[in-house]
């Protein structure tokens, strides 16, 4: 089994920085990586970035490129979502998951364990 806690979220301004942090624990390791996810009220859940368990290679969907960063620190087995210049279209819940299939990284099918989520508020 896998657990992951998301943490980190809150209510902020638009412009303001939050960092989100995904402890896991339990067999990860037979993942491919991790993901962040996000659904705001009424939305469908939306991708926005992937890492693999390596660190090497991460994704950023558009509407977060240049602001949201995605890293890893193994040793802790935690997955980290740096957010900048938050807007208040980034109002959501946001997930972590770990990536265990090799469907697409941007495909929430390709997740098969999730966390409960951490809610983000970005007030205008």
């Amino acid at each position: 089994q896998v657990q992951l806690v998301e943490s980190g979220g809150g209510l902020v301004q638009a412009g303001d920085s939050l960092r989100l942090s995904c402890a896991a624990s339990g067999r990860t390791f037979g993942g491919y990586g991790m993901g962040w996810f996000r659904r705001a009220p009424g939305k469908e859940r939306e991708f926005v970035a992937a890492i693999t368990w390596n660190g090497g290679n991460t994704r950023n969907a558009d509407s977060v490129k240049g602001r949201f960063t995605i890293s890893s620190d193994n040793a802790k087995n935690t997955v980290y979502l740096q957010m900048n210049d938050l807007k208040p279209e980034d109002t959501a819940v946001y997930h972590c998951a770990v990536r265990n299939t090799r469907l697409p990284v941007t495909d929430r099918y390709a997740y098969g364990y999730w966390g409960q989520g951490t809610q983000v508020t970005v007030s205008s």
